[in-house]
């Protein structure tokens, strides 16, 4: 992408989740936007998820000890920063530096307000294949995001073998 008219580099996101779709997509705009987003600024994002405690308190009588739900939430912290350094990794193989963020809450929310936050200009992000039934109940972060980030979006969706 070129340069904006201050002379400020274009930002790129890519957003991933540990899903292989997710993996697929990073390195699918890695290889195809290779030359577009070279002299980019880009970004891998993660979001963690919301620690829902309930299931915690209800399986321990409503007295859930302090060192687990740090446990819990430290445990999430690890997961995403392991996601973003290996992305961080694939990125350097194909001779992209990038910048990782990580944001505690649903995705789809997360991905929309750190689109706005940061100024993104082009979000990339992978789609997990949900038929019409599966949507409905479990919702999509990438329609969500096709239809309120407030930047255009690329979904990547990984072919069927």
């Amino acid at each position: 992408m070129e340069e904006g008219k201050s002379g400020e580099k274009k930002k790129v996101m890519l957003a991933i989740d540990e899903s292989e779709n997710s993996h697929y997509a990073l390195e699918w705009a890695l290889d195809k936007l290779r030359e577009t987003i070279a002299d980019s600024d880009v970004i891998i994002f993660t979001a963690q998820p919301n620690s829902d405690l309930g299931y915690v308190y209800a399986s321990t009588l409503g007295v859930a000890p302090v060192d687990l739900i740090t446990s819990i939430q430290e445990n999430h912290k690890k997961v995403a920063s392991f996601l973003l350094d290996k992305a961080k990794d694939i990125c350097a193989k194909y001779g992209i530096v990038a910048e990782t963020v990580t944001e505690i809450g649903d995705p789809k929310y997360a991905i929309c307000e750190a689109v706005e936050k940061l100024n993104i200009e082009l979000l990339v992000l992978g789609s997990h294949n949900r038929g019409p039934v599966q949507r409905a109940f479990l919702g999509s972060v990438s329609n969500y995001c096709v239809n309120n980030a407030k930047c255009p979006v690329l979904v990547v969706k990984k072919p069927a073998v």
